[in-house]
């Protein structure tokens, strides 16, 4: 049975605002139906919101699913960084589609940095993520995805992800099987793990899903289980 993305890996958004303006943006309308900020396009830091990350049970969280991380302010990041690096009983997890504002290097374990690619002609910011971004851990997250992406260096790449678009949209613009398949493969001939995530399923069928999680994920995912084994005990 498939599971959901949002089971493994919980969001936490210290950050509220994009500036890169795509018109697809959930996030965005999110921000407006609730009114969480003023202008999407100013980000604002919650710093307040670190304290999530003090929690000794195991977590793998996602840390811009509202926000791109080249809209960060650098002493937001440092910040951010500081409070990881106190907390390695986390996986942490940040996205980008403008690496090429990006210009960092951190020897962070448990940190892990991606780009979001929808199109063949944004393959592009995979190189940018290796080139800017000097890390332990990267990323693609391959949605939504509007055209064959066709071949992608996934050099140095430790997980990837792909869906495609939901919503009203998703009726008239989805991820054709062969794109995923085709990635799919690419990625497994590096040994890189793949998740397909659960919009998938109508698309791909529920028996063929492959939902996998890089090991330092399941790691997490495991200790999680057994602190909930002791809790009901």
């Amino acid at each position: 049975m498939s599971v959901c993305i949002k089971d493994q890996i919980q969001n936490m958004n210290l950050v509220i605002g994009c500036t890169v303006g795509c018109p697809y943006c959930y996030a965005r309308n999110n921000v407006r139906r609730f009114h969480m900020i003023e202008d999407f396009a100013k980000p604002e830091f919650f710093p307040q919101k670190m304290r999530l990350m003090e929690k000794q049970r195991p977590q793998n969280f996602l840390l811009t699913g509202m926000s791109d991380l080249s809209g960060w302010k650098e002493e937001w990041r440092e910040e951010v960084f500081a409070k990881i690096k106190e907390n390695p009983q986390h996986q942490f997890l940040f996205l980008s589609k403008r690496p090429d504002l990006l210009s960092f290097s951190t020897d962070l374990d448990n940190a892990w940095f991606g780009v979001t690619v929808t199109r063949k002609s944004e393959l592009w910011r995979i190189d940018a993520l290796r080139e800017n971004i000097k890390a332990k851990h990267y990323h693609v997250t391959f949605e939504p995805l509007f055209d064959d992406p066709g071949q992608a260096d996934l050099t140095g790449i430790d997980w990837i992800v792909i869906g495609t678009m939901t919503g009203a949209a998703g009726r008239k613009v989805r991820t054709e099987p062969a794109w995923a398949y085709s990635l799919t493969e690419q990625a497994h001939a590096l040994n890189i793990p793949v998740f397909w995530k659960e919009d998938l399923i109508p698309i791909m069928g529920e028996e063929n899903m492959i939902q996998e999680l890089p090991e330092e994920y399941e790691k997490v995912l495991e200790e999680q289980r057994k602190w909930n084994s002791r809790l009901s005990k």
